[in-house]
């Protein structure tokens, strides 16, 4: 099992500026997934390109042997990253808690990635459901990070049962529709004091660089790489424009005019 007291942390990452949930500490803003690719060596070549230290392995698609070259588990180094499982699939709470354990029994991590999902054509959660298997799983020493809705209600519930962050949906699951409501977004981050990470929905690297612009902590995204026509240069692309909009937003956009103004100086014109 991965030791959750050691920071996952790229070198040089200046300590201000890492994402930290839970006990740890992440230099990379950016969170992956292993699904969809065409292959298991597309998918090494993505994750290494990303730069992500944090990687959400799908718990009932993939064989938790890691030693067996047909699992996912095998290209994955849990000295670099942090595997994080990940309850796709489950529509209740009581089956969502039990393929937490089964992960933490197969000792990939106490860490784990809550999905509930209430609607199979939206792939929208249950969030009574998710409420419910966040407190259960959060009594039993788990670090959970729950899919959820963009409301500002759900979040604050979810911060009260105890989840290490919140991770709100920029549009459905795949759609690459981009940040649909940034508003909801802003709501959750001034009503919750936990991490606010963007989770499903972006679809290029413009939509990642004007969602961390918001102020976000941090992106998961896998389609949008996995699908792309180059995923190895979407990978790179997806890690430069998280990177940037973090950067943006901490150097703060100059205010919006309405009127032009010039750029240099009117006094002191050759001439006058």
């Amino acid at each position: 099992m991965t030791d959750s007291t050691t920071p996952a942390t790229r070198a040089g990452a200046p300590a201000g500026k890492q994402l930290r949930i839970g006990d740890r500490a992440f230099g990379s803003r950016l969170i992956v997934g292993t699904g969809k690719y065409e292959s298991p060596e597309t998918m090494a070549r993505c994750l290494e390109a990303s730069g992500a230290e944090m990687i959400t392995v799908a718990v009932r698609r993939v064989k938790l042997d890691a030693s067996d070259e047909e699992s996912l588990l095998h290209y994955l180094d849990p000295e670099r990253v942090l595997i994080l499982p990940n309850t796709a699939g489950c529509a209740t709470a009581e089956e969502a808690v039990r393929v937490a354990r089964l992960a933490r029994a197969a000792g990939l991590s106490d860490f784990v990635k809550l999905e509930v999902i209430g609607d199979q054509r939206t792939l929208y959660p249950d969030v009574l459901e998710l409420i419910e298997a966040t407190r259960i799983l959060v009594e039993e020493g788990f670090t959970v990070l729950p899919y959820t809705s963009d409301d500002v209600v759900v979040a604050r519930r979810l911060e009260d049962a105890g989840a290490a962050a919140i991770m709100p949906l920029a549009s459905p699951i795949g759609s690459g529709l981009g940040l649909l409501n940034p508003l909801n977004i802003r709501f959750i981050m001034e009503a919750v004091s936990v991490p606010v990470i963007v989770d499903a929905g972006v679809g290029t690297a413009s939509d990642a660089a004007a969602t961390m612009e918001l102020g976000v902590d941090g992106i998961l995204m896998n389609t949008a790489i996995a699908g792309a026509r180059e995923p190895v240069k979407m990978a790179r692309a997806m890690r430069l424009a998280v990177e940037a909009g973090r950067m943006a937003f901490e150097a703060g956009r100059m205010e919006k005019r309405r009127w032009a103004a010039p750029s240099s100086p009117s006094e002191g014109r050759v001439g006058e």
